[in-house]
């Protein structure tokens, strides 16, 4: 046994996490006696474990405790009791199984609360039974059932088989906010212990007996493919079985991941490069320069912008772009496939969408989904990554050529980086009129943006986000869009359009303020208005400029920048303090505030909100995806170089308390950290920022 699988005994253990025993050839736990399952959630021992089946991925967002807090408050059980399993995929999870949207908790907060509410009512039924009494005379508290009349007490452990035979409850009311004990509390999160003693099974710790290791050549360039290639070098390496061609490749399988890379470097192949091989950052460029010049499809239309911007007294245009980025989760994409003897599959995968994992590898294997297993696993960062396919897809070619054996695909950094589906580059063409005292009434943008959530009516609702519904109060308000055809694979990545547009706008919108010499926080809320459906936005604002002392002295050489956005259901805005220094920014503090609606567990929230400002202080400071002869320049983090630790600023989170329904809180606070940043650089040497990633150059 390795040190991994003596950690997953006895950390496990200590953890009072499986009572069992361990088989180190199956690399899992087996159980005593299996617990009885009340619904599609809930499955209670005899030892009073409940068993929470979570059906959304965790990839470090929390949602393993949040949704266990969810399950908590509706069973009343003992937090300490609680355990957790990644089911397969089911239709009692939703008709689309995964994480992805910010949308674990929003969609959750009803089926789990009444999942274990409707637990709840099976068990005091249960218990009422064996006292012979109405069900009224029970209570639930703390795992066991109190007779109210006798304070008899039945666990849930002697309850549970009883219960699981009764029918479940139709209509159980759930909780008032006002009775909540569990939700809006932050106990220690569930996945922590796991991660620190080894128990938590990532993608990349997968082992099945008699297991094969892939790497995979795919060709440098997007949309080319093999013309010929020669395997003799690599069949010399040692440990190597097999050479394998696929639809987007050469994979070496061998004994081993380090046999199957060597033997990957060993083969000779002649590429078909296609029509992308002079591709580079500079003609993709020219081409969206171009694109935002013509008409495009009509994404907004409100009022004659054209004849208001026309006669308008001030006018002013800009030019924002954005470039490609790249996910660049910690663990590099893996997966182990097993195409058994019966034409079924087996996936062993950290997938951010379980359904979509499944139907990919029956299309391929032109199988019926039911035939499909999906083994959910930890993630090591998603981003939108991980809710693409093609790595899963990629292990499953591999192993149909590799039949009745488990092959493990592992990509490398350089993979994952050269070969992403990229957050698309994006280039914006403003015009804005002012009225004599400044006011807007008038603005125009052209946004030309690759389609990466699909077009209706000629508009990719994803790529205009951002822009498109923003809530200020402009009376005349055109926006269109154009989708060039770049060639270059693009897919979500956290806070999708919103990742740019936001600071796109927010940007073009500080430039109105300067423009009128207004302050940038009160022009603002000139243009929220009184309309209460801004209430909410202007919550956020009041109080991020409140807490970050907004227009009152700073130090020497520090200077603020406001950025605001509403999205994923979730109001944000924050305020940047900045300094530059011979052409350097360094961001000294952010204050952020958020109204999230309900929350479930505010330590979760702050780290989430600090969690997608290091994603958008990268974006704005560091990082970008550049192409030469249609290869991506970028090969590890020494030149993708995300935000160090050193890098970080002071991060304030304040939470404007709610009982609205819950928002989404992973991708939140990633767009406003960008243009809070970029606004303050302007209020600090006068240069306007509208190219990311910031250089020197934009500040002499």
């Amino acid at each position: 046994m390795n040190r991994r699988g003596f950690l997953q005994v006895t950390g496990g253990a200590a953890g009072g996490l499986m009572i069992g025993f361990y088989l180190p050839e199956r690399g899992m736990a087996q159980t005593a006696a299996a617990p009885s399952k009340l619904n599609a959630f809930v499955r209670i021992g005899s030892d009073d474990s409940v068993t929470f089946m979570i059906h959304k991925s965790e990839m470090g967002q929390g949602t393993v405790t949040s949704l266990s807090q969810l399950l908590a408050e509706e069973l009343a059980c003992d937090w300490k009791k609680i355990r957790t399993e990644f089911p397969g995929v089911d239709p009692a999870y939703g008709a689309m199984m995964g994480a992805y949207g910010s949308l674990s908790i929003r969609t959750s907060w009803q089926p789990v609360r009444q999942a274990g509410a409707a637990a709840r009512e099976m068990l005091l039924q249960a218990a009422a039974q064996k006292w012979s009494v109405d069900k009224s005379q029970c209570r639930a508290e703390n795992s066991a059932v109190v007779n109210a009349s006798t304070n008899a007490r039945l666990t849930y452990g002697a309850l549970a088989d009883a219960a699981a035979k009764l029918p479940p409850p139709a209509g159980v009311k759930v909780k008032d906010a006002k009775d909540f004990k569990v939700i809006g509390t932050s106990p220690k999160r569930l996945d922590t212990a796991l991660k620190v003693n080894g128990a938590a099974m990532f993608g990349l710790d997968v082992k099945r007996p008699g297991m094969l290791y892939a790497s995979l050549e795919r060709c440098p360039v997007f949309g080319g493919k093999v013309a010929s290639f020669d395997a003799t070098k690599a069949k010399l390496v040692p440990g190597v079985k097999q050479v394998v061609e696929i639809s987007n490749g050469v994979a070496v399988v061998a004994d081993n991941t380090w046999s199957a890379m060597e033997g990957r470097k060993a083969l000779t192949i002649q590429w078909d490069e296609g029509s992308r091989a002079n591709t580079s950052t500079d003609s993709l460029r020219k081409m969206f320069a171009e694109l935002a010049t013509k008409p495009g499809a009509n994404a907004r239309k409100v009022g004659d912008a054209e004849a208001a911007l026309a006669s308008a007294p001030k006018k002013i245009e800009a030019v924002y772009e954005a470039p490609y980025l790249s996910h660049a989760p910690m663990e590099p994409l893996n997966c182990v496939a097993h195409v058994r003897a019966d034409g079924g599959c087996d996936i062993w995968a950290g997938t951010q969408i379980q359904s979509v994992a499944r139907m990919t590898a029956a299309g391929i294997l032109k199988v019926p989904q039911e035939k499909v297993e999906v083994h959910t696993q930890y993630l090591g960062g998603g981003f939108g990554r991980r809710g693409g396919a093609d790595f899963i897809g990629e292990a499953v070619e591999i192993a149909k050529a590799v039949p009745n054996t488990p092959v493990k695909l592992t990509w490398t950094r350089e993979d994952d980086l050269q070969h992403d589906t990229y957050r698309p580059a994006s280039y914006v063409k403003f015009a804005a009129g002012l009225d004599a005292q400044g006011i807007p009434v008038a603005l125009t943008a052209s946004v030309v943006c690759p389609s990466f959530g699909g077009i209706q009516n000629g508009v990719d609702s994803t790529s205009v986000e951002g822009i498109r519904d923003i809530d200020y109060n402009i009376p005349n308000f055109h926006v269109n869009y154009n989708p060039p055809d770049a060639g270059i694979p693009v897919s979500y990545w956290r806070s999708v359009g919103f990742s740019q547009n936001t600071f796109f706008m927010e940007s073009f919108i500080d430039e109105m303020a300067a423009v009128s010499g207004k302050d940038p926080v009160e022009f603002r809320r000139t243009l929220l208005g009184k309309d209460p459906k801004n209430a909410r936005y202007l919550n956020v604002l009041n109080l991020a400029a409140e807490k970050a002392g907004w227009g009152t002295p700073l130090p020497a050489g520090r200077f603020r920048g406001v950025g605001i956005v509403n999205n994923i259901g979730s109001f944000n805005a924050q305020v940047a303090e900045v300094s530059v220094t011979n052409g350097k920014v360094k961001v000294h503090r952010l204050v952020a505030a958020v109204d999230c609606g309900q929350v479930i567990n505010p330590n979760i929230v702050a780290q989430q909100i600090e969690s997608g400002i290091v994603y958008g202080l990268s974006t704005a400071l560091k990082i970008g995806i550049t192409l030469n002869r249609g290869r991506v320049q970028q090969t590890n983090f020494n030149s993708y170089d995300p935000l160090r630790i050193d890098e970080m600023p002071v991060v304030e989170v304040h939470i404007v308390p709610s009982t609205a329904n819950p928002g989404g809180i992973g991708e939140a606070s990633t767009p406003s950290s960008i243009p809070a940043v970029t606004n303050a650089v302007f209020a600090a040497t006068g240069k306007r920022i509208r190219m990311l990633p910031i250089k020197a150059a934009d500040l002499a």
